[in-house]
């Protein structure tokens, strides 16, 4: 974090300078007082990953974190999606969305070397059948941060033979599901790996270029093997948007993986600008961190400019709260939906190829060994309710009209004003920001 703000501060310094001395060479559109919506084949959705949700967890490197009590909650069973998918997956359906994105969870399908287990397999049959009976497109993530106990013994990402056991399994689900037409991730913010491994010094920090060297090398052999059993198939590797360094801390991978991407997977979240330098709390206090929905198009303009014309997809977005209590800033759940999507349908009317977007979470779930953040539509309380009951929070009705009308009413303007200079996209948002109309 200190890294971070210490190039943060470096970045405002040069929108400073460029502020006062330059005019942008292409000033935005103005903005319009109506914005239409996002159209009939726009892609919402909800989001979900395996072992943050699943429950019943089998031998993992996770499993074995939570189990260690370096978590600040025991893993119990989450949510329990394993036994409660259906129930789950009719509340996406509810909700009018178009995408169900999961994981598949390499632990469960391969317990051991060579061995892959077909309850397992079927387990994720019937969800993804069951997503397809909803009349839903399944979003099939091949690796959120899981992988199997036996891979950990083997030295996980610090193994050099990690990408071909990686592959096996990748090419077996791949097989498996192929034919259910999903949208494929293959990593899922790739750049938390090297986090990770070498957090509290399981692999040395010189470990980290080679890690992600395995990473774009698993990347670009399963997006070829993908297309070679999915014509036509939609494959990437969403990146965790970081603002102010976005290129600094993701460009590394992206530019080798750049000529086998379908589509530019973004998850955002989290601002950045010259009054939240010092507010950036850590992941254990994320609800505490600033929310910038107007950053959204930053984001998603960095990746237009970069990739000119590739379909961009928001593959989450949320916000989080303590335990589900109203935040200190007072901004509801409902709100910064409509705000971040009024901020999607201006950048797609200043032509940004955006297709999707994924709301995170559809439940509530073990977010980085914790039941505090809160981060789903609907929230559940897994330490002080044995039923596990799904409670609608306000942004379910919020949704279920922005995916009925394909977004925000035309006349739309968010409850929270733009700030002047952002630092989500460095330079460009702060000598040129989004303004809305008056």
């Amino acid at each position: 974090m200190g890294s971070r703000r210490n190039l943060s501060l470096a970045v405002l310094a040069a929108c400073a300078a460029l502020t006062a001395t330059a005019a942008p060479a292409f000033a935005r559109p103005e903005p319009p007082a109506r914005v239409d919506g996002l159209g009939p084949d726009f892609l919402w959705g909800v989001a979900a990953s395996g072992f943050q949700s699943e429950g019943h967890a089998p031998d993992s490197n996770w499993s074995r974190y939570a189990a260690s009590g370096a978590t600040k909650d025991a893993y119990h069973d989450s949510v329990d999606f394993y036994d409660r998918y259906l129930s789950d997956i009719q509340l996406a359906q509810g909700l009018g969305v178009k995408v169900y994105r999961i994981s598949v969870e390499w632990a469960r399908v391969q317990p051991r070397p060579g061995v892959w287990d077909e309850d397992g397999l079927r387990f994720y049959d019937k969800v993804i059948g069951a997503i397809r009976a909803a009349g839903m497109r399944p979003m099939i993530t091949l690796d959120h941060w899981v992988y199997p106990g036996w891979e950990v013994d083997r030295g996980g990402w610090g193994n050099p033979g990690i990408v071909e056991d990686w592959l096996a399994n990748a090419r077996r689900v791949v097989d498996r599901f192929a034919a259910a037409d999903p949208l494929w991730v293959t990593f899922n913010e790739p750049l938390a790996y090297p986090i990770l491994e070498t957090t509290g010094g399981r692999l040395p920090i010189t470990e980290v270029n080679a890690m992600r060297d395995r990473i774009a090398q698993a990347h670009s052999a399963i997006y070829d093997y993908i297309h070679t059993r999915q014509p036509g198939a939609m494959v990437t590797s969403n990146v965790a948007y970081m603002p102010g360094a976005e290129d600094a801390v993701n460009g590394p991978l992206i530019d080798k993986i750049a000529g086998k991407l379908d589509y530019i997977g973004i998850d955002y979240y989290y601002g950045l600008t010259p009054d939240t330098l010092g507010s950036q709390a850590d992941i254990t206090e994320m609800w505490k961190r600033p929310l910038q929905p107007e950053g959204i198009y930053y984001a998603l303009d960095h990746y237009a400019t970069k990739f000119p014309g590739k379909p961009l997809y928001i593959v989450e977005n949320g916000m989080p709260t303590e335990n589900g209590a109203p935040r200190a800033d007072g901004y509801s759940r409902a709100d910064d939906l409509r705000d971040t999507v009024y901020w999607i349908q201006r950048a797609k009317a200043d032509g940004m190829n955006v297709i999707g977007y994924n709301y995170w979470s559809l439940t509530d779930n073990y977010e980085w060994g914790s039941y505090t953040p809160r981060f789903g539509l609907y929230t559940v309380d897994v330490l002080t309710d044995p039923t596990l009951t799904r409670r609608p929070t306000d942004a379910v009705p919020a949704y279920t009209a922005i995916t009925h009308d394909g977004g925000v009413p035309a006349d739309y303007r968010p409850t929270r004003d733009p700030k002047p200079c952002s630092l989500v996209d460095a330079l460009a948002s702060c000598t040129d920001p989004v303004t809305v109309p008056r």
